[in-house]
């Protein structure tokens, strides 16, 4: 952060969050909390993530990478396939925005953390942190969840991961009122710091461009549950996007963008 900073000639406030996989989606939440109280008004969030040896052999140990293509919530799901990025995003006050006429792409309308509490690596059974991730958010945003059209799942294709996650989305939304998700991992692989950054873009673009990008891989539905996800490109209305980001330790994040 602090390289960005002096690379880009700027003096105010800069910040480093390290909270696993969910890091860039506690830093853009971190962002959105500095305008709407005030400190700030206009914040750039993100992150980002190189790939190394030390990372893939980490994981590799761990003995949840995959010999094959990532396939996430498939009931034949290996593992998840690594992948590195960066990405950031400009926040501003709506009096900013005002005042120089800008054009808006969209809006950090909801967000939530929580901890799951459960395990230094593996996610609940229950998905307690992803659920109450989410109910938080959905709370901030004032939206009822009948008002989600998309949701960008973390969809690692771990078996751990997407079995967590699906219960709670199942606990959030009901069994058979899930919306349309789905894991845009396959075509990135999971990118640890900066996913939860690239997943924003990719909402906003899906958003702007009324747009769900497909589920790569997926052939079987999972035996826990009846969830499938959107498997082929599909044009939609969208207004809300929820975004699913959980790291290590725990560290449970969930983002909704709207339109603008």
């Amino acid at each position: 952060s602090l390289a960005i900073a002096d690379f880009l000639g700027l003096q105010g406030m800069v910040s480093t969050i390290s909270t696993a996989c969910s890091s860039a989606a506690n830093a853009i939440m971190m962002g959105a909390k500095l305008i709407k109280n005030g400190v700030l008004d206009r914040v750039i969030v993100g992150g980002t993530d190189a790939l190394s040896k030390f990372t893939l052999n980490g994981f590799n140990t761990l003995m949840i990478l995959t010999d094959s293509y990532n396939t996430p919530f498939d009931n034949n799901r290996k593992g998840l396939n690594l992948g590195e990025a960066a990405a950031f995003l400009v926040l501003e006050s709506d009096e900013i925005v005002k005042k120089d006429n800008k054009k808006v792409l969209g809006y950090v309308s909801g967000y939530g953390n929580a901890n799951d509490a459960h395990h230094q690596t593996a996610s609940s059974e229950n998905g307690q942190g992803a659920f109450l991730a989410m109910e938080k958010a959905l709370k901030v945003s004032g939206l009822n969840k009948e008002e989600i059209d998309y949701i960008n799942v973390h969809g690692t294709a771990t078996p751990n991961n997407d079995l967590s996650e699906g219960i709670a989305m199942i606990r959030i939304f009901g069994e058979n009122q899930v919306p349309d998700f789905s894991s845009t991992k396959a075509f990135t692989g999971h990118t640890l710091a900066a996913a939860a950054a690239i997943e924003a873009v990719f909402s906003i673009l899906a958003i702007q461009h009324g747009a769900i990008f497909p589920n790569l891989n997926f052939k079987t539905k999972m035996q826990e549950f009846d969830l499938t996800p959107v498997t082929e490109f599909k044009e939609k209305n969208i207004d809300h996007v929820l975004s699913n980001s959980f790291g290590f330790g725990g560290n449970c994040s969930t983002l909704i963008f709207s339109k603008s």
